[in-house]
């Protein structure tokens, strides 16, 4: 009886960051992390949010990998509202691989939950959350009144 090939088992997701942007230096390649983003305030919805990255690093890799981010809308069973696969790169196991997804022009639905996803393939590997909150815009007057008190 011919042996089954083992199953390769899927990385490993060291950290998840939601933030503005990421930058790479051109040298050592080294992630530099901008603004990291826990809530997104706006004073109505849907938001359009002009530009942000889900940032992400693996390790216990082999060989290559489809990794794919997506946005969910945790109130709308966890409709998708962004996703976007890459091709992770394992040299070896230990290997830690960063990942950027760059995601414009986002648009959140409603106030509340919202989740990054991350698999490898159809496995889940985590995710991180951020929230959308409404925020009441102050009128100038209301400003310096707030101010001479």
């Amino acid at each position: 009886m011919a042996k089954k090939r083992e199953e390769i088992p899927p990385p490993v997701l060291l950290s998840a960051i939601i933030c503005d942007r990421v930058i790479f230096d051109n040298i050592t390649r080294m992630p530099s992390i901008i603004c990291v983003l826990e809530t997104i305030s706006a004073p109505r919805y849907p938001a359009r949010h002009g530009r942000l990255a889900f940032f992400c690093e693996l390790t216990n890799g082999h060989g290559k990998a489809q990794i794919t981010a997506r946005l969910v809308d945790v109130q709308q069973q966890d409709k998708i509202i962004f996703e976007q696969t890459v091709v992770g790169e394992f040299a070896d196991v230990k290997q830690v691989v960063a990942l950027t997804f760059g995601v414009e022009g986002l648009i959140f639905p409603h106030p509340g939950e919202y989740r990054f996803q991350i698999y490898a393939g159809t496995d889940f590997l985590g995710d991180r959350r951020i929230i959308c909150r409404q925020i009441e815009l102050r009128s100038e007057g209301e400003k310096n009144e707030a101010k001479n008190d």
